[in-house]
């Protein structure tokens, strides 16, 4: 797997591009902003961008959605739980100076449980709520991957204080992700470095109470 990471926007989100090594067929994630170097990325790299995969819709993640999906044609694929937070974008960032970014109507809509084939990838989708209502997590098996969006960082997890936040629910998520993952899987989280899940349940004081595996 070919990851590409771009650390974008005033809060330091990560965009990723994912494309099976030599493919052209690619796959980007949580596009939070600075939406012309990403498609000058794409257009450099030579890539079909098949689907946009939002992880949530906080306006980090979600700024240059529009200009990306117009720009490649690429599917949405949003949360359905925060479908009227991506279509209406501002209204749900009361935080000055930020933006403006246009809202998004969502292609298609995700509740977790399902399985995509996209780019070349197979890819589980898995309801992680607890940092925001609808937040999602996408696993790669093959690849030992995770793209986990805000709810799993590096020595971290997502904030639990915005709306639709709830620590017990995040708990229960960040459980979810070590019980179904083996020890060696990649976490490639929506800000700070990559990391795996081992290194954090090993570290990570968040996760230091969960039930031992």
């Amino acid at each position: 797997m070919d990851v590409r990471s771009f650390t974008v926007g005033p809060f330091a989100e990560n965009t990723y591009i994912l494309r099976r090594d030599g493919s052209e067929k690619a796959i980007v994630v949580d596009p939070g902003d600075e939406a012309p170097r990403l498609l000058a990325a794409i257009d450099e790299l030579g890539l079909d961008v098949e689907a946009i995969l939002l992880t949530h819709t906080h306006v980090d993640h979600v700024g240059a959605v529009t200009p990306v999906a117009e720009a490649t044609g690429a599917t949405v694929y949003c949360p359905e739980l925060e479908v009227p937070m991506l279509a209406d974008i501002m209204a749900w960032t009361p935080i000055p100076g930020i933006g403006p970014y246009e809202g998004y109507d969502a292609d298609e809509t995700l509740a977790g449980g399902e399985h995509l084939e996209i780019a070349g990838f197979d890819i589980d989708v898995l309801f992680t709520p607890g940092h925001s209502i609808g937040h999602l997590t996408y696993s790669i098996p093959d690849e030992a991957a995770l793209v986990s969006g805000d709810v799993l960082f590096q020595g971290s997890v997502g904030r639990v204080d915005l709306p639709g936040g709830d620590w017990p629910t995040l708990a229960k998520s960040l459980q979810l992700l070590v019980d179904s993952h083996p020890g060696e899987t990649v976490v490639y989280p929506g800000h700070m470095g990559l990391t795996t899940l081992e290194r954090e349940v090993a570290s990570n004081p968040f996760l230091a109470e969960l039930p031992a595996r």
